[in-house]
């Protein structure tokens, strides 16, 4: 099944858990300073020119990204 998205707040929906998760892994590792937007805002600059990636790949970009990353971002 595709499913198209027309806009970058519909991609945000649909990848809102994953930020959510992570978000709450970096509370409980004591980093209180990242948010949820922080963690898309940093995400989105390194998928800027990628192109074919599927819910999947940022989804798993989100998750496994180092939580130091987002932290010094």
């Amino acid at each position: 099944m595709d499913i198209k998205i027309n806009s970058q707040e519909e991609l945000l929906k649909l990848v809102k858990p994953a930020l959510r998760t992570k978000r709450h892994e970096l509370m409980r590792a004591g980093i209180k300073i990242v948010r949820e937007s922080d963690i898309w805002n940093y995400n989105i600059k390194k998928w800027k020119n990628d192109s074919g990636l599927t819910i999947a790949d940022l989804v798993n970009d989100i998750l496994n990204t180092s939580n130091k990353e987002y932290e010094n971002y």
